[in-house]
């Protein structure tokens, strides 16, 4: 049979589950297994031990990689191990778990440790918050490993993005009393079919629907407002991305913001998603007041206009300032999304007070995956309302 860490093991099932738990426990003296392991999957257990081991003291700095020891080649070392004996999926949460619970973001400042890790979006948001310290001979090594993730993201999100926020643009371009060459027949057919004479075989259409002469022009303005504090560094991943597939179609005029006390367009940057990732600054307080008066003040026809705010809402600003600021954009007209995060992993800790201030005025503030993200722009485009999760929008008694 296949065991869960990627070998192969034979034999007795109460021995293999004997193992199992063995290499859960950990072998300490109370484990009551009673079960030796040899081989690969004692290797295994080195690797599992010196990431979760029975010292659990917290250090600083590379004295918490004591498990894995001190320098970088022991470190190189057991990131291949686990690389050779779990999934990648696996892979990804240990190598998460190993820089909160061992401080190895130090060591990823040094390429040969950036070479041998298991990219994904944690891994870049990590990078992104060491940008600072990150030496130059670390920098481009960084780079190209942000810059394969965001190729991966794109690969995976960039045609269904389009093609739902085409069909969302089309349907809301439509207009009732279009010119003939402006008339699209399927719809119109399929809109007026009650009207249908079986005596003449024909289709009186009494409504015509098309789409406007606008339709290879700019149809819709979108304003990404993001949060760049720490807790939101998978967030500012996914909304870079996001951005930078946006600002490839022609009928949506893209902005994107990203703010924590001070305000930056990163707007100039959309044509390469990896630069707007090392424009921006992890870390650090929070002024959403602040970064909506900027937004607001570039919105120049609120009835096309969607603003998306993706913040956990723990304002440092003026909170009243905030709210009004919000009130304000949804009366201009324009349509306003609130999103705690755009992420995989739900909702972040929030400001549930502040969630439900919003939810009150008509914005419901939810976590939103990307996946699910395309779906939410085009209801916001077309004017009806958001696909909101089954978990519902948060507020001041929801669960998460």
């Amino acid at each position: 049979m296949t065991g869960e860490a990627g070998m192969t093991t034979a034999g007795d099932p109460v021995e293999e589950r004997l193992r199992r738990w063995r290499l859960v426990l950990g072998g300490d003296a109370a484990d009551g297994t009673g079960h030796a392991l040899s081989g690969q999957d004692a290797a295994i257990d080195d690797a599992l031990t010196a990431l979760y081991g029975k010292d659990d003291t917290p250090r600083t700095g590379r004295e918490r990689a004591g498990g894995l020891g001190a320098s970088a080649p022991s470190v190189a070392r057991w990131l291949g191990d686990i690389r050779t004996y779990f999934p990648t999926s696996v892979v990804q949460v240990m190598q998460r778990d190993a820089i909160d619970r061992l401080g190895l973001g130090t060591l990823l400042l040094e390429p040969e440790m950036l070479e041998a890790v298991e990219a994904d979006v944690h891994l870049v948001g990590t990078l992104l918050s060491l940008t600072k310290a990150m030496p130059e001979t670390t920098r481009e090594t960084a780079r190209e490993v942000v810059r394969k993730v965001v190729e991966d993201l794109e690969r995976r999100l960039a045609t269904r993005t389009r093609a739902t926020l085409t069909g969302a643009l089309d349907r809301s371009a439509r207009v009732r009393r279009p010119r003939h060459h402006d008339i699209d027949w399927n719809r119109t057919v399929a809109a007026n079919l009650r009207h249908y004479l079986p005596d003449h075989g024909t289709v009186v259409p009494e409504r015509l629907v098309g789409y406007g002469r606008a339709s290879r022009s700019v149809r819709k303005e979108v304003v990404l407002c993001v949060d760049q504090s720490g807790s939101m560094a998978s967030s500012v991943v996914y909304a870079a991305v996001f951005g930078a597939v946006l600002a490839s179609m022609r009928a949506v005029a893209t902005r994107l913001v990203v703010f924590d006390t001070e305000v930056v367009d990163l707007t100039e940057r959309l044509d390469d998603p990896v630069d707007v990732l090392f424009a921006t600054r992890l870390g650090g307080g929070t002024d959403i007041n602040r970064a909506l008066a900027y937004c607001q003040s570039r919105i120049t026809r609120p009835a096309d206009t969607v603003v998306v705010l993706i913040s956990d809402l723990y304002e440092g600003g003026i909170r009243d300032g905030m709210l009004k600021r919000v009130a304000a954009v949804k009366a201009s007209g324009a349509q306003f999304v609130s999103l705690l995060a755009l992420s995989d992993e739900g909702a972040p800790a929030y400001d549930r007070e502040h969630a439900a201030a919003l939810a009150a005025l008509g914005a419901p503030a939810f976590a939103c995956t990307p996946d699910l993200f395309p779906e939410v722009m085009a209801a916001a485009i077309e004017k009806r309302p958001l696909p909101i999760p089954d978990a519902g929008a948060a507020g001041p008694d929801s669960p998460r």
